[in-house]
C-alpha cells in the first residue's frame, strides 16, 4: 500500500525532545519554540512570527487583531478552502462572502474580489492553495485603495513565495501550518506571521490569554495582569522540538518534494497533452512548495472511478480535497456566495491528490503514474 501521507520526522526530533524532558520545559514557549519562530523570521523576512497550536488558532488570532471588526461585516474569501478560514470570522460575527476562484490554480480570481466589496467588507483572505501563490500584486492593490486588511491562508505555503516574497509575508497577517499533513509538521501546530511590529505587542497579548505575560518574561516588566481579550494559544515546546529537528533539514525536505512533483508532470503530461486530464498550473512569478500534486479528471463520476481503481486494484491511497464552503450547512447559515459559481463546485468535484510526502520514492512515483496511465488505457 503506498500511502496519501506520512508525516515528516527528522531524526534529530527524538534527542530534542528528550532534551525538552531533560531540562523540564515542556510547556509554551521555550528554547525551540523560540528557535523555530526565529528560523521562519529568518527565512521569510517576516517583522515577528509567533508560533501557535494549529494555523485555525493562527487565524483566529488574525481575526482578533483586526481593530474595527463587528459582527455583520463582511471578509472575501474563496469557497474552496478549509473550513478554519472562515470559522475564524464568523466566531467574531463576520459574514464570509466567497467568491469563484481560478480553473488553473484553485486559487481566489483576484479579478472577482473588488466587484464583491461593500461598505461592510473588512478584509481578504487569499488562500494560496497547494502552496501556489495567489495574485497578490493584484489583491495587494485592490486591499490598499478600499482600506481593507488582508490576512494571508499560507497553511500550505512554507517554502513557497511569489516574486521572490515569501507566502504570508505580503499581507497584515499570515497563517502557516504545522499539522501532520503538511510538507513540516509538529503534529498539530500553526504559526502566525505578522508583517507590522506595531502589532506585535498586541498580538502577543491575544496569544498569552490577554494578559502581558511576553513582557513580564523579557523583564520589561515587573509583574503582568489582564490586558485584552485572547486565549491560550501557545504550542508545547515538545512539538516546536519535534519541528525544529525538520526546519533544519528544510532545503532537502523541499528538493526531495519538488523531485517527486517534477516526476509526476513529466510522467503524466501525455495524459494531458491527449486531453485525458489537467495537470496543475503554476503562475510566472510563483515559486511552489510541492505541498501538493493533483490532477484534475473530466468529472465526478469519472474521479471516483479512478480513487478506487488506485486503492483497491493497486494499493495506492489517493483523496479527493475540500468541499466548497457555500454548499455546505454553516456555510449557507454564515455567509453567501457572490456572483456566478462557474468553477468552484466543478472543479473541486474533478481534482484528486495523489501521495506526496517526504520520503516517497520516484520509483514510486512512477509505479503511481503507470497506474493512472493503465486506468485511461
Amino acid at each position: 500500500m503506498i500511502n496519501f501521507n506520512v508525516p515528516p520526522c527528522a531524526e534529530k526530533a527524538y534527542d530534542y525532545i528528550r532534551e525538552c524532558v531533560k531540562n523540564q520545559k515542556i510547556c509554551g514557549d521555550g528554547p525551540f519554540t523560540k528557535m523555530c519562530s526565529r528560523w521562519i523570521e529568518e527565512k521569510t523576512g517576516t517583522a515577528k512570527c509567533l508560533l501557535t497550536t494549529s494555523c485555525t488558532h493562527a487565524t483566529e488570532m488574525a481575526a482578533l487583531l483586526l481593530p474595527d471588526l463587528e459582527p455583520g461585516d463582511e471578509i472575501i474569501m474563496p469557497s474552496f478552502n478549509f473550513v478554519s478560514a472562515a470559522d475564524a470570522f464568523v466566531l467574531r460575527g463576520a459574514v464570509p462572502v466567497f467568491v469563484d476562484i481560478r480553473p488553473d490554480t484553485m486559487n481566489i480570481d483576484e479579478n472577482l474580489i473588488e466587484v464583491a466589496v461593500t461598505k461592510r467588507t473588512k478584509a481578504i483572505v487569499p488562500v494560496h492553495y497547494a502552496g501556489v501563490s495567489c495574485e497578490m500584486d493584484a489583491i495587494m492593490d485592490i486591499a490598499r485603495r478600499h482600506g481593507l486588511a488582508v490576512v494571508e491562508d499560507a497553511a500550505q505555503g512554507v517554502m513557497a513565495s511569489y516574486r521572490g516574497q515569501a507566502l504570508g509575508t505580503m499581507g497584515d497577517y499570515g497563517c502557516f501550518s504545522f499539522h501532520e499533513t503538511k510538507n513540516y509538521s509538529m503534529g498539530e501546530g500553526g504559526a502566525l506571521l505578522i508583517r507590522d511590529e506595531s502589532n506585535v505587542e498586541r498580538a502577543e497579548i491575544i496569544r498569552e490569554k490577554g494578559t502581558n505575560r511576553s513582557k513580564y518574561y523579557r523583564g520589561q516588566i515587573d509583574k503582568y495582569t489582564w490586558i485584552d481579550q485572547g486565549s491560550s494559544y501557545l504550542p508545547s515546546d515538545m512539538n516546536a522540538a519535534y519541528l525544529y529537528a525538520q526546519l533544519e533539514r528544510a532545503e532537502e525536505i523541499n528538493e526531495a518534494r519538488l523531485a517527486c512533483w517534477n516526476r509526476y508532470y513529466g510522467n503524466l503530461m501525455s495524459l494531458a497533452e491527449s486531453g485525458r486530464i489537467e495537470l496543475p498550473g503554476v503562475p510566472e512569478g510563483c515559486v511552489h512548495n510541492a505541498h501538493m500534486f493533483y490532477i484534475k479528471a473530466a468529472d465526478l463520476e469519472e474521479r471516483t472511478a479512478l480513487i478506487d481503481w488506485l486503492k483497491e486494484k493497486n494499493g495506492i491511497h489517493a483523496v479527493f480535497h475540500y468541499i466548497p464552503l457555500h454548499t455546505a450547512p454553516a456555510g449557507k447559515k454564515f455567509g453567501r456566495f457572490h456572483g456566478e459559481d462557474q468553477y468552484t463546485t466543478r472543479e473541486s468535484e474533478r481534482l484528486l491528490r495523489l501521495p506526496m510526502y517526504f520520503g516517497l520514492e520516484l520509483e514510486q512515483v512512477d509505479y503511481i503514474c503507470d497506474t493512472v496511465k493503465r486506468f485511461y488505457e
